[in-house]
């Protein structure tokens, strides 16, 4: 029995007796040089292969017992909810300590200039959000309800352009990714019951409301499925920030007005969302959390409120995550079942492209390279 240690794995093999190298005379004089050499290549590759799936799987199920444990310590004080940003948006990210999520190694030429690309990116994002919330704050500056209304209306439409792009990219075979499409599909219907509840409340009463806030998502869709096309870590940093503000919109409100929404009851719509039925698209959406760890307790209307609190910091979490390229997973591709079966290491890579002139470059060059 060989064991083989180094420094952060350890790899046990059942070797019995050493193969003759395939320089060593005895091999020569009997011409069995190539043979010798051929097999243990190939067992050598084939048991590199093995552990290296095996410790992939591994490392894979000791992370995934890691998040449900973090799941289980904010389940026990849902007050404390922390939204990450990707930087502060008057500082650098050259300033900062991480950066923003993708960012190229540092000490190159071409990583400096993504750099100074990313902060040129959310620069234009938080400039464009700062406007829409002025003018959200002059129109709805005592009317909580008619704004929550706009807010929602418009949160859904990222999501929308989002999945309108993957779909023209999957039909063109430019990027297959099942999992973004689920998630995005979650995130909208997560979006468009927050909608339902604020029309309950009557926040769609007034029709200039309903004008504003239609039309302006006609402009947003619009925008984000270009900005999409070009740049996804733009979109996704975009939609982050708007989250953000709903997020912190939500946690002022509900801090100011505790005391009156604890009298209220809960709309009915809330209610079968979080407590009924089948959960799958709530999980679906809280890619950082495992499926099952957050099953919320809807008793007053301030119950409601802090659960679409939370909602949008799941929100924000998971478009953080999007903005590495290839980064977001569902959920519930992580089980029980299979944790140790399904081992992404060892399939071939799906087809990948990051925007759309990246995605026509890969389609031009690789029929020119299957020629070859």
């Amino acid at each position: 029995m060989a064991i083989s240690i180094s420094s952060s794995i350890s790899i046990v093999s059942g070797t019995s007796t050493p193969a003759p190298s395939a320089f060593s005379p005895k091999a020569k004089d009997f011409g069995f040089s190539s043979l010798f050499s051929s097999s243990t290549n190939t067992l050598r590759l084939n048991f590199t292969h093995n552990n290296t799936c095996s410790a992939a799987s591994k490392s894979r199920l000791a992370r995934k017992k890691l998040s449900r444990v973090q799941a289980t310590i904010l389940q026990e004080d849902e007050e404390k909810v922390v939204v990450e940003k990707s930087f502060d948006p008057r500082s650098s990210p050259e300033k900062e300590g991480e950066g923003t999520s993708g960012e190229p190694p540092d000490g190159s030429s071409s990583g400096g200039f993504e750099k100074w690309i990313i902060k040129f990116e959310q620069s234009i994002n938080i400039f464009l959000t700062d406007s829409v919330i002025k003018i959200l704050d002059t129109l709805y500056h005592d009317r909580n309800y008619a704004r929550f209304f706009v807010l929602e209306t418009i949160a859904r439409v990222p999501y929308f352009a989002f999945m309108s792009v993957l779909h023209m990219y999957e039909s063109f075979g430019w990027w297959r990714r099942a999992d973004y499409l689920k998630v995005h599909f979650a995130e909208s219907w997560n979006e468009m019951h927050h909608l339902l509840i604020m029309e309950e409340l009557g926040g769609n009463a007034w029709w200039f409301d309903r004008f504003l806030a239609q039309h302006i998502a006609i402009f947003y869709y619009l925008m984000t499925a270009f900005m999409y096309a070009l740049s996804p870590r733009m979109a996704y940093h975009f939609s982050e920030c708007v989250e953000n503000h709903a997020y912190e919109t939500y946690d002022k409100f509900i801090k100011s007005q505790r005391d009156e929404l604890k009298k209220l009851p809960a709309p009915a719509v809330a209610v079968r969302y979080y407590t009924e039925g089948d959960l799958y698209l709530f999980d679906e959406f809280q890619t950082s959390r495992p499926p099952n760890s957050r099953r919320p307790i809807i008793e007053n209307l301030y119950d409601v409120f802090l659960n679409i609190r939370d909602d949008e910091a799941e929100h924000c979490k998971t478009m953080k995550a999007c903005q590495t390229h290839g980064n977001l997973r569902s959920p519930h591709s992580y089980t029980d079942d299979d944790a140790l079966e399904d081992d992404s290491e060892c399939i071939l890579p799906q087809t990948d492209c990051e925007g759309i002139v990246d995605c026509i470059k890969k389609s031009v060059k690789e029929p020119s390279a299957n020629k070859k």
